[in-house]
């Protein structure tokens, strides 16, 4: 009898310890949530989409300096590096080399935000840095591809880095990728897949960002433009599916267009971009995109055009995925088949 109520006392506690920790965790979302800024993202943007970086194109001068701001916003926020240089010392640059014929380097970005009990499991947002560099018409500046992903994202970042400072840190760690030559194949999210700091088999999502700040022809034919194409959510995991949907209907408000989560689709969006390689690893993937439009990869796709209120809406719904994930204690079921 005695053992029997020290297993149901035990179980209470958890229980209770879990209910308090959901509860907690709902109260500080819609108020981090509305903290989420766009001038931070428009500065952010600017920068990164100025002709002085010549287009970011990969092994070039402005994805060098692009990387380094990356590294430099990280690094003040409190973000520690997670990979390891060539002399084993710490680092937010993971580089390789690409290209056979004429072989270049370059280099994702990372930093991590370390967890408490849960800190061996991770939640990784990611976005491509780089673009197409210099051209015989200009400046390829990239705004939309993809400095707004990068550039929400490092908003969001500075939300959780307050969390943490304010005394409120993740139970699971979360990881901030930022990669190179995703232009070029999606070469640094599968460099960083095939070498990965941490275990892939720990990584419990991949909230990915590209092209987030336009609309496209569809939707400015309705006059709609707080929406976002989600793509990929319940191929692996229909939790991870659910719980977007639930973010998105309790703090959020804005349409969710699923009119390209699909295998078959014709655009074959779902391979373009650099979710697609933790999802060929089984990782449960969510890719948030605007859409196309006729300013993609042309010197046009500049940051005057970009549109920060819808840009916000998004990051909103990014964030509130990755905080309810990263301060409980969420399972995401797997699929027991890929198809």
């Amino acid at each position: 009898m005695q053992k029997l109520n020290f297993y149901f006392y035990f179980f209470l506690t958890c229980f209770c310890y879990n209910q308090a920790s959901t509860q907690t965790s709902e109260v500080l979302l819609p108020i981090y949530l509305s903290q989420i800024d766009t001038q931070s993202i428009k500065s952010h943007l600017e920068f990164l989409s100025h002709d002085w970086l010549e287009g970011r194109e990969s092994g070039e001068k402005g994805q060098f300096i692009a990387g380094l701001y990356l590294k430099s916003q990280l690094q003040a926020l409190g973000y520690e590096p997670i990979f390891q240089d060539s002399v084993h010392q710490k680092s937010f640059f993971q580089h390789f080399t690409f290209g056979k014929i004429n072989p270049r380097k370059s280099f994702n970005v990372a930093g991590i935000l370390k967890g408490t009990e849960l800190a061996h499991e991770y939640i990784v947002l990611s976005a491509h840095y780089d673009h197409l560099g210099l051209g015989k018409n200009g400046v390829y500046n990239g705004a939309d591809d993809n400095a707004s992903g990068t550039s929400t994202l490092l908003e969001i970042a500075r939300i959780f880095a307050k969390l943490k400072k304010e005394g409120y840190p993740p139970k699971r760690s979360i990881i901030f990728l930022f990669f190179s030559a995703e232009e070029k194949g999606l070469l640094g999210s599968e460099f960083f897949t095939d070498n990965p700091p941490v275990n892939l088999q720990n990584i419990i999502t991949n909230l990915n960002v590209d092209m987030v700040g336009r609309v496209d022809e569809k939707h400015q034919k309705i006059q709609e433009k707080n929406y976002v194409y989600i793509i990929g959510s319940n191929f692996i995991s229909d939790d991870l599916h659910e719980l977007n949907e639930k973010i998105n209907r309790e703090y959020v408000n804005i349409a969710l267009d699923y009119s390209y989560n699909s295998k078959i689709d014709k655009l074959r969006l779902y391979y373009r971009s650099d979710h697609y390689n933790f999802a060929k690893n089984n990782i449960p993937v969510i890719f948030y995109f605007s859409g196309l439009h006729d300013d993609y990869h042309q010197v046009t796709d500049t940051s005057d055009k970009i549109m920060y209120d819808k840009t916000l809406k998004i990051a909103q719904l990014i964030f509130g995925n990755a905080f309810y994930l990263a301060y409980n204690n969420i399972i995401l079921r797997k699929k027991k088949e890929m198809d």
